[in-house]
C-alpha cells in the first residue's frame, strides 16, 4: 500500500509539473489560437496541443520512472494518459467548457477578466485593465487538475 501511495505521488507530481509545461512553454501559439475554432480546424489544432503534451507528459513521467524505480503496468499508462488527452482535448475546444461552466453555475466566473464580464476590469478610460488571467483560464486549469489526479490513480494502481 504505501509503495503504491509513493508511486502514486511521483506520477501526480511528475504529470503536474510535465501539464505546465506542455500547456504553456511546448504549445504553439497557433495551436492556441485554434484550438477553440469551430470545425476541423479547431478539432485538429486541439489533436496536435494534446499530441505534443502527451509526449511532454510521458517523457517527463518516463525519466522520473526510471529515475525512481517505478514500475508502471502498460495497461494503466494507456488508461490514464487516455484519460487525460481525451479530457484535456475536450475542455480545450473552450465551448465545451464555457458550457460546463454554464450548467454548473460558473458562467459569470468563466468571463471574469474579459469585457464579457458584468465587473469587468477598465480603466478611467474605459478601456480594459491588466489582469492576470480570467475565470477561463483557472477553471480550464482545475479541470485539468482534476483528470491529472484520475490518471495518476490510473498509472499508478493499474
Amino acid at each position: 500500500m504505501t509503495e503504491t501511495a509513493a508511486t502514486f505521488a511521483a506520477v501526480f507530481v511528475a504529470l503536474y509539473v510535465a501539464h505546465s509545461v506542455g500547456d504553456h512553454w511546448v504549445q504553439t501559439s497557433c495551436q492556441s489560437a485554434d484550438k477553440g475554432k469551430p470545425g476541423w480546424t479547431g478539432r485538429l489544432a486541439g489533436a496536435r496541443h494534446v499530441a505534443t503534451l502527451t509526449a511532454t507528459k510521458l517523457a517527463l513521467l518516463a525519466l522520473v520512472a526510471a529515475l525512481l524505480g517505478l514500475h508502471l503496468s502498460a495497461l494503466g499508462l494507456v488508461a490514464g494518459m487516455g484519460v487525460d488527452a481525451v479530457t484535456h482535448w475536450w475542455a480545450d475546444r473552450r465551448s465545451t467548457l464555457a458550457w460546463l461552466a454554464k450548467v454548473t453555475g460558473k458562467g459569470e466566473f468563466y468571463s471574469l477578466g474579459t469585457p464579457a464580464h458584468p465587473a469587468h476590469p477598465v480603466t478611467a478610460t474605459g478601456s480594459p485593465a491588466a489582469h492576470l488571467g480570467t475565470g477561463a483560464y483557472a477553471l480550464d486549469q482545475s479541470f485539468h487538475h482534476l483528470w491529472l489526479l484520475v490518471a495518476a490513480l490510473l498509472i499508478a494502481t493499474v
